[in-house]
């Protein structure tokens, strides 16, 4: 078990998810620990979206083992850690100007024994060299990146150049609906993307408490699944 030390980082509290399988086989689960930087200047908590998309991927497991996955805007990193630790090749990314929270995408990996895990700094919106170079992919994720309408076209500028570069690969996303007046569907008739609504009781994520966590405003969270338009 890993020391935390509090003289390091003592705004720092580990929570810990759980997630389980209850009907197949109710022996198996599965428990990350995920830091939490309570300084409100930073605000890297784990929000329902994160704990959603962790639990799709948890009911994915089988379909990840040996994929690569590419986590945009990590920040705590749980869907990326859950698809890590379901056996995907798993890429982690914030910003490249944001570097405390690539410091926590790193925390996030020792916390959870993953060495392998590669943490880059992808801006949304920019073509770098780091985003041009990024192997093969086959599923890209994403948590809440639909916070603020101002970026809603850079990320999706951004999951279109992985899309093409990776034509068989799905954006998997959840977000928050905070207002009825954001929506992203013009923005990816224009960026010529697919998308199809994933129910949450599809995958046992309709519950006011999720992996062991009480999930506030749960219900208004939405699961998309994000592909290239070929209808031409």
């Amino acid at each position: 078990m890993m020391e935390h030390s509090g003289a390091e980082a003592p705004n720092i509290d580990y929570k810990v998810f759980t997630f389980e399988e209850r009907k197949k086989n109710p022996e198996e689960c599965l428990c990350v620990s995920i830091p939490e930087v309570l300084d409100p200047q930073y605000g890297m908590y784990v929000w329902p979206c994160a704990v959603v998309l962790a639990q799709y991927l948890w009911t994915q497991r089988e379909e990840l083992r040996d994929k690569t996955v590419l986590e945009l805007g990590a920040g705590v990193s749980l869907p990326g850690v859950v698809a890590a630790r379901c056996g995907a090749k798993v890429i982690l990314s914030d910003s490249a100007k944001t570097p405390l929270c690539l410091e926590n995408c790193r925390r996030s990996c020792e916390a959870n024994g993953l060495q392998d895990v590669v943490v880059l700094g992808l801006t949304w919106g920019e073509i770098s060299p780091d985003l041009v170079l990024l192997p093969e992919l086959d599923i890209i994720l994403g948590s809440d990146v639909f916070y603020e309408p101002q970026d809603f076209e850079d990320v999706l500028v951004t999951v279109a150049f992985l899309l093409r570069k990776n034509p068989g690969s799905q954006f998997w996303t959840t977000y928050q609906e905070r207002s009825a007046d954001w929506s992203i569907e013009a923005l990816l008739h224009r960026w010529k993307l697919s998308c199809v609504d994933v129910e949450l009781q599809t995958f046992g994520a309709d519950k006011a408490e999720l992996a062991g966590s009480t999930l506030p405003g749960s219900h208004s969270v939405l699961m998309l699944v994000i592909t290239l338009n070929t209808g031409g």
